[in-house]
């Protein structure tokens, strides 16, 4: 059930006969997308680099046409240059300043429908953010086929910069470009050693902070000389200096650390870069989230939370929310705007009904425009985080409505507007065999029953959700993301994981006492008084007490201080309350 939310294998490392300075394969694109809005996308539809590599352009990446026929071709995305005079591909922020230019080299796959008039133009620029930059062309022998071929352009054209800027532009209206695997590197006839494509494997999975094991795989050692110096963590595995080919370790790197690992041997100097893994475990069911993390904090550096892109925080937030029957404790998270998505797994889910719940408030919807279309917020997500059913906001006048979907833009509002300020009571829940989502906002909690009780948004899918495993918070954009303020999120198989009445249970005359418990002791009384089973868990999920009793009395003393969730389980019936120990 543990499993890990990360991108492993961002790495730019040694390669083949040289030094890897700059990659690129284009990404994977889902389908069709123009340069400036697929460079800010999400992996794998996007370039394989960020900052400080920046890409502009006016053609678009494609998945048709995939590359092929040369070596290494990776066949996904490429850029496409349509058959327009002056559309254009350029990349700024390469840094090829620690090599000479005589040893710095570029291969890149190339492909022209019309191979036989037109070529692109190659240029390359130190200084492309001028006012009036100076760009300089590269020649290389033109493609002669109508096949993908891989252009090599040799040592000496290249200059040692900061600022290399490369820009692959097409010419004129009558051809097609296509370019991929991009690639400048360095080359010494003297630097054999040759570094792998770097892997990060955590050593444990848990709620405390985990440290990872780095691997970075390697040929053409066996000479001496090499000082190895990673920016964490302790060196180990084989070494270079005595054994021709093998793997260099970097042991106990702490989780979402980035590493960087440099490679020295006289003139020769190699490096390798790996994304720090984090190794955060799947939430179990039930799960609640009362947010107990200090004001300020980022909910994406907490352990049951994982930030999947990149921008502003989703940040803690003092106090709680409150509505009438439903439970509050620890914080709250607030957001606006674009940002950072969050991520929090719990556990997989194929059958029956997953039911979750939630507080929310919108304090404030001046950013928002009420013309553009509704945005979503927040939603149940399967175990590889796509979206499966979503929560939307749309701005009407000052006021505000909710709305329900699982995959595009909702039409499905509720009619009722509410104000800013307003808390919110929002339960969700997609029930595996009716293949129906259900939205309740604010229902009476006294009387609520989610077979019973007529939702105030659902759809029925017409294609099944395989798994539910996932909940995300989305901050969209500067005019479609309100201010919100999120509490008190609950997920679970059953309605009684996540709301706390009497009504909703059905147990009848069911009492927990003392609330707090002081003494180490927790009574539970209900009419019938019958055998029960009783499973408290803490804030994070995990179980710490299960026993099946027909007493009253419940030995709660090995609990440490703090707030619990107390499932209790009689004749069939269910319920969940809230339990603080002192």
């Amino acid at each position: 059930m543990k499993k890990l939310y990360i991108l492993l294998l961002l790495a730019v490392a040694s390669v083949s006969f040289g030094q890897t300075i700059y990659s690129e394969n284009m990404g994977l694109p889902s389908a069709t997308t123009l340069i400036p809005a697929y460079a800010t996308g999400t992996a794998p539809a996007t370039f394989q680099n960020g900052a400080p590599i920046v890409y502009t352009g006016t053609g678009d990446v494609r998945v048709t046409g995939a590359s092929s026929t040369y070596n290494g071709a990776s066949g996904g995305g490429n850029v496409f240059l349509t058959s327009t005079a002056g559309k254009y591909f350029q990349i700024d922020g390469i840094n090829t300043s620690a090599y000479s230019s005589a040893n710095i080299q570029m291969t890149f796959g190339y492909l022209t429908a019309t191979f036989a008039t037109v070529q692109v133009i190659v240029e390359y620029s130190t200084n492309a953010s001028a006012a009036t930059p100076t760009w300089t062309p590269i020649v290389f022998t033109n493609n002669p086929t109508a096949a993908w071929t891989l252009v090599a352009i040799p040592g000496g054209v290249l200059p040692s910069s900061t600022t290399l800027s490369l820009r692959f532009t097409q010419p004129t209206v009558a051809g097609q470009i296509r370019l991929d695997d991009i690639k400048v590197f360095n080359y010494n006839p003297s630097c054999t050693l040759v570094l792998g494509t770097p892997t990060g494997v955590c050593d444990a999975v848990t709620f405390g902070i985990d440290t990872y094991t780095a691997t970075i795989p390697y040929t053409g050692g066996g000479t001496s000389g090499y000082v190895i110096t990673p920016s964490s963590g302790t060196v180990g595995g084989d070494n270079p200096n005595t054994v021709a080919a093998g793997n260099i370790l970097i042991n106990g790197v702490a989780e979402g650390t980035n590493l960087t690992v440099n490679i020295v041997n006289g003139v020769c100097t190699y490096s390798a870069t790996l994304t720090g893994p984090v190794c955060k475990p799947v939430n179990a069911l039930p799960y609640s989230e009362p947010f107990p993390y200090a004001n300020g904090s980022a909910l994406g550096s907490s352990q049951k939370w994982t930030n999947v892109n990149t921008g502003d925080d989703i940040l803690s937030a003092t106090g709680s929310l409150t509505y009438p029957g439903y439970a509050s404790s620890g914080n709250s998270v607030t957001f606006t705007g674009a940002g950072i998505d969050c991520f929090t797994p719990f556990t997989d889910t194929t059958s029956g009904t997953i039911y979750s719940s939630f507080l929310v408030n919108v304090t404030d919807l001046s950013t928002m425009t009420a013309t553009v279309p509704s945005t979503y917020f927040a939603g149940l997500t399967n175990s590889l985080q796509s979206y499966k059913g979503r929560i939307f906001i749309t701005k009407n006048g000052t006021q505000y409505q909710f709305g329900l979907d699982a995959a595009s833009t909702t039409t499905n509002l509720d009619p009722i507007l509410r104000n800013a300020g307003d808390v919110v009571l929002v339960i969700m829940s997609y029930d595996f065999t009716s293949l129906t989502l259900n939205t309740w906002i604010n229902p009476n909690l006294a009387t609520f029953n989610p077979a019973t009780t007529t939702p105030t948004l659902f759809q029925v899918l017409t294609t099944p959700i395989a798994d539910l495993g996932g909940f995300m918070l989305r901050q969209d954009t500067a005019t479609t993301t309100p201010t919100i303020i999120f509490d008190e999120l609950r997920i679970d198989t059953t309605i009684g994981g996540l709301l706390t009445s009497n009504q909703v249970s059905a147990i009848s005359g069911l009492k927990v006492y003392p609330n707090p418990v002081s003494n180490g002791t927790m009574f539970i009384e209900s009419d019938a008084n019958a055998e029960r089973t009783v499973t408290v868990f803490d804030v994070l999920g995990k179980q710490v007490l299960n026993t099946t009793t027909s007493t009253n009395a419940i030995n709660v003393s090995q609990l440490n201080t703090g707030v619990y969730m107390v499932r209790i389980t009689e004749e069939g019936k269910t319920a969940t309350k809230k339990l603080v120990i002192r």
